[in-house]
């Protein structure tokens, strides 16, 4: 790589990973010129240095938010490793039923942190209609569970709050029952549907920022995300989460990532081969 190349290649090295959290080693650099060549070019600009210098200086926020949307890893599937989901239906909401009746509960908040195009928090908001529906309760209805969803790409987040979906979306890890109750199929698209939507509040948010506003949550999902993150921010960020959740309050990473300093802030629980962590308070 040229001494002019590397310069601008550390220069977006360093505004990626302020800017959405993400550290790109050296060995990345064929990353940045894959995802950013495309911009590159529409903007102008001759190099990544001079790139870099018309987003940050020149504050082209329309340009930083596609390039935050082209680097962003927007991997995601329906029901994503299927535990997390065992663990809501078998242990979380009988628990959660019987606190609505003896009056010790009114609502439950969920956070689905890194929500991608929206599949994750929709999958917990079928699942928790499905087993109201299926176990005959009637006396809790879903508007009792709030799901708030959020992503640092404007572009996923509009996705997800259209909630429609392509044939190929539809295959990745979607089973055929809940397709068939919870979509509306039009031409090739699947629409989910509104009843479900509307248990949803998705906005964009940067996981680097202050969550104290968001009050408290029961549940965060926050899953195959900090994997990305230097291991300072890592930390920073699940700490942060530890303060957001609840007496009791539960935590969802992915199956394959590796925590190993929750013991400062976290219990290790363990259900059906899935695991999940429980705050300490």
């Amino acid at each position: 790589m040229a001494s002019t190349d590397l310069k601008g290649f550390r220069l977006i090295q360093e505004y990626i990973e302020k800017e959405c959290g993400i550290h790109l080693g050296d060995d990345k650099a064929y990353l940045i010129e894959g995802r950013l060549g495309r911009l590159l070019a529409e903007s102008g600009a001759r190099d990544f240095e001079e790139f870099y210098y018309r987003i940050h200086q020149q504050r082209d926020r329309a340009m930083a938010e596609k390039v935050i949307d082209a680097i962003t890893t927007n991997e995601t599937m329906w029901f994503r490793d299927k535990t997390p989901w065992k663990v809501l239906e078998e242990v979380l909401l009988p628990n959660f039923v019987e606190q609505f009746r003896a009056g010790k509960r009114f609502r439950v908040r969920i956070w689905s942190a890194a929500c991608s195009t929206g599949q994750e928090p929709y999958s917990t908001a079928m699942c928790i209609e499905r087993y109201l529906r299926e176990h005959g309760i009637k006396d809790i209805t879903t508007d009792r569970f709030e799901i708030f969803a959020t992503d640092i790409s404007p572009a996923v987040v509009q996705l997800a709050r259209l909630g429609r979906y392509d044939s190929i979306s539809m295959i990745r890890g979607m089973d055929e029952s809940y397709k068939a109750k919870y979509f509306r199929q039009e031409g090739r698209i699947w629409s989910i549907d509104e009843r479900i939507k509307k248990m949803i509040r998705f906005e964009r948010f940067n996981l680097q920022d202050e969550y104290s506003t968001f009050g408290q949550f029961d549940i965060i999902f926050c899953r195959y995300v900090t994997i990305y993150f230097a291991e300072t921010l890592k930390r920073h960020v699940l700490q942060k989460m530890a303060r957001s959740l609840s007496r009791d309050g539960v935590l969802f990473l992915g199956n394959s990532e590796i925590y190993t300093d929750y013991r400062d802030h976290f219990n290790v629980k363990e259900h059906m081969g899935g695991i999940y962590y429980t705050v300490k308070r």
